[in-house]
């Protein structure tokens, strides 16, 4: 759903931010669309379209052809369907975002393999021109990145976006002693061992119980988000009970450094622990969306952070945020050899399995929870992952949740406030509306994103991680203050 849709899946390859743009213009009253190079690296780059709409009328779809040179392809698209005839790539609308009205514009991103420029452009048939600027592929290491969510149920069967950050904020040093400790009062102190009992998530009493949190963006690209004055906030100010860790596996995340990110999942972990909150590690494949893709790495990764926190009462594992372009069938193969790694381990940790479209118990595959019903995964202690976008995902999917809560044991693992494309207006009412479900179901949850990159789903504003201060709400977005006031309430443990 980060979109996605949310979601925004992030290209993970940048530092550097290339400001370059190559405008396509059209005759009067025609589309136009102008094209941005956001990152670029020695490889490749990631680009991005904006069709826009000059007109009164509004228009009712549109089709953009891009012809790359020799030993440049289209690796990957989202927010547009993608289809490719030799060296021209054709991208049409991804259903919810065909229409344009008059003065209105709507944009598509793309990872190109290899550095070549686009050579020519039509936009609904009528040839671009005016092409100017050829951006230059900057080489850096990846560090700082863009959303994604990203993320969760889509409108379409589209990949999920990547939006860009510039260079990543300067790191701080996390506190080392946290203002909240794992006694008392703290949700962890108060539920102890998490276990599924029927179709909820119950504590180490037995007590039918509810999560409330946030979740990380990609902890490699926004690492001055993630320290401890930040989940001093978390648990205090917000009295969280749940901080989800999301650790990618490509865009430069686990792929590209195991030993790091795996310590920095660990380190996360563990000053969870230590102001009383749940840790829920996230193996955030999105693309490719064949979980099967990552399986030694999801094994090997998931033996390591089992065996190191076994001890731990606070730690959910998330084996697959959002499975695409998959059978049910194979997602469900893929849990039932992860989980056994798991349970070698730590035979007590709740795993929660992602769902085929991108986490959408299916709906947004025009499928539904019945398959997962009447095929469940083969082990116990387990929960099934459902991702929504406020904007996007709206009385279609909440039904389906209100259905599949009957059979089976839900965890919104990620969700977003605004559209599926990660960005865009808060949806108050329809959020509010979600919440209120979940609440009524004791379905619990993790809100994306907790980070400050300028788009409408980030819970900061630009710049407050690098500052350093997260308490209160000046710091907060519209979309975090209405989270933040939802999560504050009282839990009901």
């Amino acid at each position: 759903m980060k979109r996605k849709l949310k979601l925004v899946l992030a290209s993970a390859l940048a530092v550097a931010t290339v400001s370059t743009v190559a405008f396509f213009a059209l005759p009067a009253s025609a589309e136009a669309a102008s094209f941005t190079v956001t990152n670029s690296w020695n490889s490749g780059y990631q680009g991005e379209i904006s069709v826009s709409n000059p007109a009164s009328a509004k228009i009712s779809t549109w089709k953009v052809e891009l012809t790359l040179p020799a030993g440049s392809t289209v690796g990957q698209s989202w927010n547009a369907t993608l289809a490719a005839a030799g060296q021209k790539f054709t991208f049409t609308p991804a259903g919810w975002n065909a229409t344009i009205a008059g003065g209105a514009s709507t944009s598509f991103g793309f990872i190109v393999n290899g550095t070549g420029r686009p050579t020519s452009c039509t936009v609904n048939g009528q040839a671009c021109t005016g092409l100017t600027g050829t951006p230059t592929a900057t080489t850096s290491t990846p560090t700082a990145a863009p959303t994604t969510t990203s993320a969760s149920p889509k409108p379409t069967a589209t990949t999920v976006a990547p939006t860009t950050t510039s260079a990543s904020p300067k790191p701080t040093t996390a506190s080392p002693t946290p203002t909240k400790t794992a006694t008392g009062s703290t949700p962890l102190a108060l539920n102890g061992q998490v276990k599924v009992c029927g179709t909820n998530l119950c504590n180490e009493s037995g007590k039918k119980i509810q999560l409330r949190g946030v979740s990380s963006h990609g902890i490699h690209w926004f690492p001055s988000c993630y320290t401890g004055s930040a989940l001093d906030a978390l648990a205090t100010d917000w009295n969280a009970d749940l901080f989800r860790i999301a650790m990618y596996v490509q865009e430069g995340g686990y792929e590209s450094d195991p030993t790091g990110l795996t310590t920095k999942v660990n380190s996360l972990v563990d000053q969870a622990e230590a102001r009383g909150m749940y840790a829920l590690i996230d193996f955030h494949i999105l693309n490719p969306g064949d979980p099967s893709f990552n399986l030694t790495r999801a094994k090997e990764f998931f033996a390591k952070v089992a065996a190191r926190n076994a001890g731990k009462k606070n730690v959910i594992y998330e084996i697959a945020n959002e499975p695409n372009g998959v059978s049910w069938a194979t997602i469900k193969n893929y849990a039932e050899q992860v989980i056994p790694v798991i349970r070698a381990n730590d035979p007590d940790g709740v795993v929660v399995v992602g769902t085929r479209g991108w986490s959408s118990l299916g709906v947004s595959d025009g499928a539904s929870s019945a398959e997962i019903v009447s095929n469940p995964v083969n082990a116990s202690n387990i929960m099934y992952a459902f991702h929504f976008y406020a904007a996007s995902h709206q009385d279609n999917y909440r039904a389906e949740v209100t259905k599949a809560a009957a059979s089976l044991p839900l965890f919104v693992t990620e969700f977003g406030t605004v559209s599926a494309s990660g960005d865009g207006a808060v949806d108050t009412a329809g959020t509010n509306t979600w919440i209120d479900l979940l609440d009524k179901l004791k379905i619990s949850y993790a809100n994306w994103n907790f980070a400050d990159k300028s788009e409408g789903s980030s819970i900061l504003k630009p710049g407050a991680c690098s500052a350093g201060t997260f308490s209160g709400t000046s710091v907060l977005t519209e979309s975090g203050q209405l989270i933040r006031s939802r999560i504050r309430t009282a839990d009901d443990f």
